[in-house]
């Protein structure tokens, strides 16, 4: 259930901000990626993936700083 939950908010940002699945696939997969670190001790990203996660992360912010009117 709370996997389903999560996807859900993730898929929202299509609805929000017009976000395409590719873009907001990314961050589901990093989320599963931190999860698996956090209960299982495993964690293996590689520094293209956080470069990506971060400009992702910038565009977000942007993204909802325009849909709020900042």
């Amino acid at each position: 259930m709370a996997r389903r939950n999560r996807y859900t908010v993730f898929q929202c940002l299509a609805h929000t901000l017009n976000w395409p699945a590719p873009r907001w696939r990314v961050l589901d997969a990093a989320h599963q990626k931190r999860n698996t670190a956090e209960y299982e001790g495993f964690l293996d990203v590689e520094e293209s993936a956080i470069a990506e996660l971060c400009a992702l992360v910038a565009d977000l912010i942007a993204d909802f700083d325009k849909l709020t009117c900042r």
